[in-house]
């Protein structure tokens, strides 16, 4: 995500809205209050919704100087950011994953995430090139984080030629090797899907035992006659 974000606040003036959006060439600006808690966005969307559209010569349409109350003396009515943001918005946290951060981009139809902390605060933003800059990264990057983080971290299992094998070819990661428990290769294929950049995963695990079946206990007949 990026940290460093362009935002305005609810009395923002309406012209410093646009300005915002045309400085930095961004399709939506975040609305924060005092504390810095996310009260909304303020996308080209929302401006067009409420008929702010230029005319085929780049002029202010008709439609636009009537919502903003530009009467005979052309003086504005006081339009800021609060009469133009869309709230709530749709946020997500810090530690969501990349996956969830995409689902929401394309759920909703937008371009850019706020990510915000446990209060609501806002804390950086995130779009849709930086999501798929996680597919960028080296195949010997992924595979030493599955190893890592997955295996030794995450489920105990020492990652060697003897026991599992970890191999990533244009984010696609296969794993080999046998583990004791079935419910563990199982986990070990999930958590490696999580990773930020796996395209996807080969699972090429064989276990020892299937702690996953369970049979119904069995009844003594005897015992219900």
């Amino acid at each position: 995500m990026t940290t460093e974000v362009v935002v305005v606040h609810a009395q923002t003036p309406f012209k410093e809205v646009v300005r915002a959006l045309d400085h930095d060439r961004i399709s939506g600006v975040p609305v924060v209050d005092g504390d810095g808690v996310l009260v909304g966005v303020v996308s080209e969307a929302d401006l067009l919704r409420n008929g702010l559209a230029r005319d085929g010569r780049g002029g202010v349409a008709r439609l636009a100087r009537r919502w903003l109350g530009l009467g005979r003396s052309g003086k504005p009515a006081g339009v800021a950011a609060r009469d133009l943001l869309t709230s709530p918005a749709v946020t997500v946290t810090a530690d969501a994953s990349v996956a969830e951060a995409a689902r929401l981009l394309d759920r909703h139809g937008i371009k850019r995430l706020p990510v915000v902390d446990g209060a609501g605060r806002l804390v950086g933003i995130v779009s849709a090139g930086d999501l798929l800059r996680v597919f960028l990264r080296p195949d010997r990057e992924l595979a030493h984080e599955i190893s890592r983080e997955v295996f030794e971290r995450g489920l105990g299992v020492v990652v060697n030629p003897a026991t599992v094998q970890v191999d990533v070819r244009e984010g696609v990661a296969t794993l080999r090797g046998e583990l004791e428990y079935r419910s563990t290769a199982q986990a070990a294929v999930a958590l490696a899907r999580s990773v930020d950049g796996i395209v996807d995963v080969e699972d090429e695990l064989a276990f020892a035992v299937d702690d996953t079946h369970h049979q119904p206990p069995r009844v003594d007949e005897r015992l219900v006659r």
